[in-house]
């Protein structure tokens, strides 16, 4: 992470997938710690990133949470399907979420959101389109075990899918990321 500014704090926005997925992905990001040497990815709880990272004054949270809240509310919940492992060469490993029309839209709708309301602008890697996962190891994972990891999940099946109830506000504490509020859809 990058040196923080005194007063601000580091925060992202993600669907967190309910039990037993959730329990499923944590399993398998274990054991990518385990196998592969990959831990980066214990760093968060299973999820989906809607808006990446961004910076905001702690003063203001309250107003972040009220504002998110009121927005967030009104979206229809969409159905998550996950199917599979890929990959983004050379260190990612994740679990593929199908990019549905309506998770597109709500990504991209709360993108827009906070655009508009708090001039925050959701970094694009490469200015490539969303593109919805649930990663299991990334950037500490070495290229040569990425190869041998990929090669035992390149072919195996996962399967799942739930309704999207609630979007969570994860915090940086330090050290970890941690579920700061969550919010439920309509």
């Amino acid at each position: 992470m990058a040196v923080k500014r005194l007063g601000f704090n580091d925060y992202f926005i993600a669907i967190i997938p309910p039990a037993p997925v959730y329990d499923e992905a944590d399993k398998l990001k274990q054991y990518f710690k385990d196998q592969y040497n990959s831990k980066a990815s214990l760093n968060s709880p299973p999820h989906i990133t809607l808006h990446m990272p961004f910076e905001w004054k702690e003063e203001k949270e309250k107003l972040l949470i009220e504002k998110l809240s009121g927005f967030i509310k009104e979206l229809p919940k969409p159905h998550i399907t996950i199917t599979g492992f890929d990959c983004f060469k050379p260190r990612v490993i994740f679990l593929n979420v199908e990019k549905t029309p309506e998770l597109a839209k709500l990504q991209k709708d709360l993108e827009s959101f906070c655009k508009r309301n708090f001039q925050l602008f959701n970094a694009q890697y490469r200015d490539l389109p969303f593109h919805p996962h649930l990663t299991l190891a990334f950037r500490d994972l070495k290229k040569a075990a990425f190869e041998e990891a990929w090669k035992e999940f390149e072919k195996k099946d996962f399967s799942a899918d739930f309704l999207t109830e609630r979007i969570a506000l994860l915090k940086h504490n330090g050290k970890i990321w941690e579920v700061f509020a969550e919010f439920s859809l309509a």
